[in-house]
């Protein structure tokens, strides 16, 4: 993945250690597999796969939360009608937004999920499995 893009305006300390951007992936790549998430067997998710080399997940609503991973790594999947500027993720207290191509990741397991004010909206997210050193290297960037 796109480690390097992560730089220090995307990484917090307070109230926990996170990451939260949406400069990891550029929008073009992004949009191609946003289009194809009824298909990872398509050649653009083959190919993501292909050059990144890491696990991942779908999973159509953000409730649905792997927490016993190591490092929780989301990248959300915000549907295009959904006008919502909504946050809906509390981590360790703190509220973030549900934005399209944007990634969170922590350490942390104090993650709430904040009922959400439209049903008619999914809120999808794929949940990528990242190593313990590639958070210790993210976070030696900014130490």
């Amino acid at each position: 993945m796109n480690w390097e893009k992560i730089n220090q305006k995307h990484f917090f300390k307070q109230p926990i250690e996170y990451v939260y951007t949406s400069t990891i992936l550029d929008l073009t790549d992004y949009d191609k597999l946003y289009e194809n998430t009824n298909n990872f067997d398509h050649p653009v998710w083959q190919e993501f796969d292909k050059k990144y080399k890491t696990s991942f997940q779908f999973y159509e609503d953000i409730r649905e939360i792997d927490l016993n991973q190591t490092i929780i790594c989301l990248w959300f999947f915000k549907e295009r009608t959904d006008r919502s500027n909504s946050e809906i993720i509390e981590l360790a207290g703190k509220k973030l937004k549900y934005l399209p191509n944007t990634f969170l990741i922590t350490k942390s397991k104090d993650i709430k999920v904040l009922e959400k004010q439209d049903e008619y909206f999914r809120r999808p997210f794929l949940q990528l499995g990242i190593k313990e050193h590639v958070w210790s290297d993210i976070l030696e960037r900014f130490q």
